[in-house]
């Protein structure tokens, strides 16, 4: 058997596109001129969490409790969270030719799940591994350790790390002992050890993968 786990965003979803489209949405609701809307949107940049908007209600001086703040942006990505073209056809067809696929991502439960539902990916595979409901995040080799296990993966069994984030998802693969696909788009850091394979799709990946499976 083998096992793919793919990072959720910028990877299976865009995140960066609909983190913008909610924040000028947010910045429009609270008549925001265009440098508080870029505030929005930079604190929100690489990741969020409840805390995040603890501050924003600060800086901002809004008048909405940071809790519902939140449960705001959460339903609003989530509304936003479009899954790229072709992934859940992808996923389905790795799946019936007999690989196991998994989600592995950073974030917060609430939010990553709400995510993962509105973009129809729950139900297409077979794990979803998110940081905060396991207790370890990416690059830790117990992220990787504990999503394969979720899978049904048998320690040492083939398996590959689909994602965007150099350190976090192909570093913190490599030492966890898998195979990676770097779906291009950030810089390169130097010093890290270069992809298996690097791609700008994830259908280029999924058909990579789907070669791999046939050897």
């Amino acid at each position: 058997m083998t096992t793919a786990l793919f990072d959720l965003d910028n990877t299976l979803i865009d995140r960066q596109e609909a983190v913008a489209n909610w924040a000028r949405t947010f910045a429009a609701d609270h008549g925001f001129d265009p440098a508080a809307e870029a505030q929005v949107a930079d604190a929100l940049g690489e990741r969020a969490y409840p805390a995040t908007f603890v501050r924003l209600r600060d800086e901002l001086g809004l008048a909405e409790p940071a809790a519902q703040l939140w449960n705001d942006y959460v339903q609003g990505i989530a509304a936003n969270a479009k899954v790229r073209p072709n992934a859940i056809e992808g996923i389905e067809q790795l799946r019936a030719t007999g690989w196991k696929v998994g989600i592995l991502t950073n974030g917060a439960g609430d939010i990553q799940r709400a995510k993962l539902a509105a973009a129809g990916l729950a139900d297409v595979v077979d794990a979803i591994a998110i940081s905060e409901e396991i207790g370890a995040r990416k690059p830790d080799l117990a992220a990787f350790h504990t999503a394969l296990a979720l899978c049904g993966s048998a320690q040492g069994a083939k398996a590959w790390m689909v994602g965007d984030n150099p350190q976090g998802d192909i570093g913190g693969a490599h030492q966890a002992g898998l195979r990676t696909i770097w779906l291009r788009g950030r810089t390169w850091p130097q010093h890290l050890a270069a992809a298996h394979h690097s791609v700008d799709t994830v259908t280029e990946a999924i058909e990579i993968l789907l070669k791999e499976g046939n050897q």
